[in-house]
């Protein structure tokens, strides 16, 4: 088991290389395109190597760029953990040994590589960016806000998404808060496990049980 115990401007979506729906079409079947996908944390800090590294970190990143080559989704979010540099982010970096539980060893610092995206993801497939955990804990991708302070929810609200894709890393901590999250407000949620790596098999069948107990969808593929 690995350790653990802004949009982007001026570019447009035949950049990203994923399909989107024309206005006329979305105009014609305005329930066409309502899904998008959140990738959560797919960061070097949380794959292989990294800080809080999962097994099949890399895969998972790998993965999910290959889903977006073949899938059309309305909108593509990504969350990233941006701790600040100084101080424990409160109480989220232990002082002392971690506990793995509310503390952790440091990880995800804003402007570091272990915050970047892993190489294996493709940041031009990405529409937003959300950053959370400045200066706090902070597992949901609906904790963190974009660079223009817009919060994930606002983000999904404007382009009238209502059916979500969740996906990336870890499945039992903060892919299973932000899936959550999506369902508490009022989304139709759907977690790709096999887009996914988690911290342990036993803490990931535990997660997935809970989101199936909290009306998410988990499927192995999409």
């Amino acid at each position: 088991m690995a350790q653990w115990c802004t949009r982007l401007g001026g570019r447009t979506s035949a950049d990203h290389g994923i399909a989107r729906s024309s206005p006329a079409v979305t105009a014609a079947y305005p329930g066409r395109m309502s899904r998008g996908i959140l990738i959560v944390d797919v960061q070097n800090d949380f794959t292989e190597g990294g800080a809080l590294g999962t097994d099949g970190g890399a895969a998972a990143a790998a993965a999910i760029t290959e889903h977006l080559r073949s899938h059309s989704y309305a909108l593509v979010a990504a969350s990233r953990d941006w701790h600040d540099a100084v101080g424990d982010n409160g109480g989220h970096f232990a002082t002392g040994v971690p506990d793995f539980v509310g503390t952790w060893p440091v990880h995800c610092v804003a402007g570091t590589e272990g915050a970047e995206y892993h190489a294996a993801l493709d940041p031009l497939a990405i529409d937003v960016h959300i950053k959370k955990g400045q200066g706090e804990p902070a597992y949901s991708a609906f904790e963190g806000t974009t660079d223009d302070g817009e919060t994930l929810a606002e983000v999904l609200e404007e382009q009238d998404i209502d059916e979500l894709d969740v996906v990336g890393i870890a499945t039992d901590y903060c892919v299973k808060a932000s899936a959550l999250d999506a369902a508490l407000a009022g989304l139709k949620v759907r977690v790709i496990d096999g887009l996914t790596s988690a911290v342990s098999p036993e803490t990931r069948a535990a997660a997935l049980d809970a989101l199936r107990d909290a009306g998410v969808e988990v499927v192995a593929t999409a």
